[in-house]
């Protein structure tokens, strides 16, 4: 194997990320193949084949053709058969891996970070993977790298699968009645461009596009729906068509982003509000999961309607781990990652969501701006990012810690939130 450079810092808590061509490669991706399929070895196949089978989808970026041939070629030369999905969006993958029953799946994507961006997120079985298990990834190549390590001696096939229109055929299938809407979709130029302008119009919605082109360079906006300025023209499309309301996904469609009739931006919290709110009507004391990004006002909300709320970690891995656990029906982030497993598979999918969207508001006569009427108001600010040096981050936040916890109400799950008699603050 070609010596190449195995930067620690892109081998993150939740995915593997870094800048393309300068920390990442097609040389990387074929490592990180050759690693993955290591991982898997030992393990029997999920289905009655007679090998290890994963899927291998891919974002719209520049380099991620290149990354995703050259990944295929590492697990293939590492013996497992690999199902080639093509451009599509991550929860796609993620529902191959389910509709399958496959052994794994890994995704090329960049996911909502700028155009410059590439990465991978990976499942062993149906489980995302995260933490150590990433971090042994990284030490596998590493061993693979220095030591030259051959190929296996069994090559994997490769072989094509139609996801997208499996996937709208299941969503039509599975959705409740609908009344028809005017929706706004803005794909960012992103990998919801392949999937959600079709499957809302099976769903009997009249759809406006918008950056519903696929465009792996993100000309019109940064593909970040949970950022305000990337939502001004979903906004004023919005109003100027007088539509029901809006949704907005981020380059690889896990996260969504939602406007309401009046072009009000419907946070990550609130739209919790607004799901919670639906499951426990149907499945009452749910327990439903958030993070510590959140406000009181979901976790009061939750509490209200007879849920079972729990304050989690923030991390779509480390939430979907949390869902299984505790078997909680509804899950989410302030990122805008929502996950269902009400009726769905407990994966994050920005697309599903939007759905469930229309489905409330479909099963109302109510629009969309008067459902969050009731909530109290409040205040706060945006994230404020400090820059701070890796080694020092940790202990910063231990700091806070001890100098607060002698004085305030504190929970130390990720990070230092901090309880004030008129609200919190969370480093």
């Amino acid at each position: 194997m070609t010596q190449l450079t195995i930067r620690p810092s892109i081998f993150r808590e939740y995915d593997i990320r870094g800048i393309a061509e300068r920390e990442l490669s097609a040389p990387f991706a074929e490592a990180l193949g050759r690693a993955y399929a290591k991982l898997l070895s030992g393990r029997k196949p999920a289905a009655s084949r007679k090998n290890l089978t994963v899927a291998v989808g891919q974002d719209c970026r520049i380099t991620s053709d290149s990354y995703s041939s050259a990944l295929i070629q590492g697990l293939t030369r590492g013996g497992l058969d690999v199902i080639q999905l093509g451009i599509c969006p991550t929860p796609l993958t993620y529902f191959s891996v389910y509709d399958l029953n496959l052994d794994g799946g890994i995704m090329v994507t960049g996911s909502h970070n700028p155009a410059e961006y590439n990465g991978f997120k990976t499942c062993v079985g149906k489980e995302t993977i995260y933490g150590a298990q990433i971090q042994e990834i990284r030490h596998l190549m590493q061993q693979m790298v220095s030591s030259h390590e051959e190929g296996h001696t069994r090559l994997g096939q490769v072989s094509d699968y139609p996801i997208i229109s499996r996937y709208t055929d299941y969503i039509v299938s599975k959705a409740r009645p609908l009344r028809k809407k005017k929706i706004v979709l803005d794909a960012g130029n992103g990998t919801a461009s392949t999937v959600a302008p079709e499957l809302f119009r099976k769903l009997g919605a009249e759809v406006i596009p918008l950056f519903c082109e696929l465009d792996g360079r993100f000309p019109n906006h940064h593909p970040d729906p949970t950022v305000p300025e990337n939502l001004k023209q979903l906004v004023q499309t919005v109003l100027q068509e007088k539509a029901d309301f809006g949704l907005a996904f981020d380059g690889d469609s896990d996260r969504l982003g939602v406007v309401d009739n009046q072009g009000r931006i419907l946070y990550g919290d609130e739209l919790m509000v607004l799901f919670s709110r639906s499951v426990l009507k149907e499945i009452p004391g749910a327990t439903i999961i958030s993070e510590v990004k959140s406000s009181h006002r979901l976790y009061d909300d939750i509490r209200a309607k007879g849920g079972n709320a729990i304050m989690w970690k923030t991390g779509h891995s480390l939430i979907k781990s949390k869902m299984k656990e505790t078997q909680a029906a509804l899950a989410g982030e302030m990122s805008g990652h929502i996950f269902f497993a009400d009726r769905y598979f407990g994966f994050d999918d920005a697309i599903y969501a939007g759905l469930r969207v229309f489905e409330i508001l479909s099963d109302s006569s109510r629009p969309l701006s008067d459902h969050l009427s009731d909530l109290p108001s409040s205040v706060s600010t945006p994230e404020i990012r400090v820059e701070c040096e890796e080694e020092l981050k940790f202990q910063l936040v231990e700091e806070t810690k001890k100098l607060l916890h002698s004085s305030y109400a504190i929970t130390d799950i990720d990070g230092v939130r901090v309880s004030f008699q008129d609200g919190w603050g969370l480093v």
